[in-house]
């Protein structure tokens, strides 16, 4: 398995999102194939944090590209993106699901309440709470895994025809069709 490099990542977050379709993340004794992303803009997409400029939250954002940003929501989940495009620009890919490999006696540890293993990483917050993923990864960097955070290619292509569909949770630029899926794969958040 070759470590995504920070070329990959240095891209448009529209084309980075299908593309991390069927990558492999790690961190720790988990490991976890993607099935679903989103991607978010900086100014041109009013559901990105970055719409109305850099903060102390969102900076992460703004590059380099390669970075987790990792964020806290509804007062008790995390949620984690790889950060896309240049240096400045804020461009981001949210991981919203992931089919576990291995390490699933851990997940299952931090997320007793899954009632079955498909449920563990089938949505942004599960995924990050089964991995043990929070705010401390903030900034960590994918390219040279400085925090134990990895996304590797172990050979399996994106899908040649992926699912996509409007954006879930969001009522600001809810009609972005800005998500893209694997089709077919129980461990989505939601289906289509």
């Amino acid at each position: 398995m070759g470590r995504l490099p920070r070329d990959f990542f240095a891209r448009d977050s529209l084309e980075v999102a299908p593309e991390l379709l069927n990558k492999v993340i790690v961190f720790g004794n988990c490991r976890g194939r993607l099935l679903e992303v989103e991607a978010y803009k900086g100014a041109d997409d009013p559901g990105s944090h970055g719409r109305r400029g850099m903060t102390p939250r969102n900076e992460v954002m703004f590059g380099p590209a390669g970075r987790l940003y990792v964020y806290f929501t509804y007062g008790m989940h995390w949620c984690a993106n790889v950060v896309c495009g240049a240096d400045g620009e804020c461009s981001a890919v949210l991981l919203r699901a992931v089919t576990p490999l291995e390490g699933l006696a851990e997940m299952r540890t931090r997320r007793p309440a899954a009632r079955r293993d498909r449920d563990l990483c089938s949505g942004p917050a599960k995924f990050t709470s089964a991995f043990g993923i929070d705010g401390t990864h903030n900034g960590s960097d994918l390219a040279t895994a400085d925090s134990g955070v990895e996304l590797f290619d172990d050979g399996t292509p994106p899908p040649r025809d992926p699912g996509r569909s409007t954006r879930i949770g969001l009522s600001a630029g809810a009609e972005l069709p800005w998500r893209w899926y694997v089709r077919g794969c129980d461990d989505l958040s939601r289906r289509g």
